[in-house]
């Protein structure tokens, strides 16, 4: 059975992307940084369904961490992963203006360093066999604007990863994108303003979680493609705004 690992995979999104890799038969090696408590949905998929996972603690802001973590679940699965998916993310509040140093290095360093440095090292563990990377970026970078300013530009630094690795590894390694709309809105999204959001989108709708887990796993199957973003956003891109969603 294949192997997968998903980057803060024991919760939030990157929990309902290793239930959906559950389902298409996917072994789970899920990091965490802070708990490795699974969400509840998320460890009574894994129950019904009898998969074999494990949960790994790696701190993003340690130069060693990700290679470090590769070769843990390499150990305790006895292979290593065929698919990694860099779900783990920082997400900062500070504007183009307001953004320091330590915003700058601190999301360059858990959003764009570490996800290359662990695909660096999955690549190098997969030897000469075959595998897939899915990272998670965001549709804000089709219309970027001045807020979460040092958490866009890590993503931008991400996106172009991605495509550099797709080419870079072919044909064994598969490098491709989700970048997802506003999925999992944070407490300051009341239901009216939730209301607006949702009818500025040109689909009139915003992305489930499971929307994004369903690209997820389409591009881990997908074995033509490479270097390719697929946006799961309800059309956001296709609109320009002047800030963050929650100013709407």
């Amino acid at each position: 059975m294949s192997l997968a690992l998903v980057t803060g995979g024991t919760q939030r999104l990157g929990a309902v992307i290793a239930a959906r890799l559950s389902a298409a038969g996917y072994d789970l090696a899920l990091h965490y940084n802070a708990s490795p408590d699974l969400d509840a949905d998320l460890a009574a998929a894994l129950h019904s369904r009898s998969v074999d996972h494990a949960t790994f603690p790696a701190d993003f802001a340690e130069p060693e961490a990700s290679k470090a973590l590769l070769a843990a679940v390499a150990e305790h699965f006895g292979r290593p992963p065929t698919l990694l998916v860099n779900s783990a993310s920082r997400f900062g509040s500070d504007t183009s203006e307001s953004a320091g140093a330590d915003d700058l290095m601190g999301h360059f360093t858990i959003n764009a360093a570490a996800p290359i440095m662990l695909s660096q090292a999955f690549k190098a563990a997969l030897g000469e066999g075959e595998g897939c990377i899915v990272n998670i970026l965001d549709q804000r970078l089709q219309q970027p604007h001045r807020d979460n300013f040092a958490y866009t530009i890590s993503k931008f630094a991400l996106a172009g990863a991605t495509q550099t690795l797709a080419r870079a590894w072919a044909p064994r390694i598969r490098v491709n994108a989700v970048a997802p709309g506003l999925t999992l809105p944070t407490d300051n999204y009341d239901p009216s303003r939730l209301n607006r959001v949702r009818a500025a989108m040109p689909l009139e709708r915003l992305p489930s979680p499971q929307d994004v887990a369903d690209a997820v796993a389409w591009l881990a199957g997908a074995k033509a493609v490479t270097g390719e973003t697929v946006h799961v956003d309800g059309g956001a891109r296709h609109r320009s705004f002047q800030g963050d969603f929650d100013r709407l």
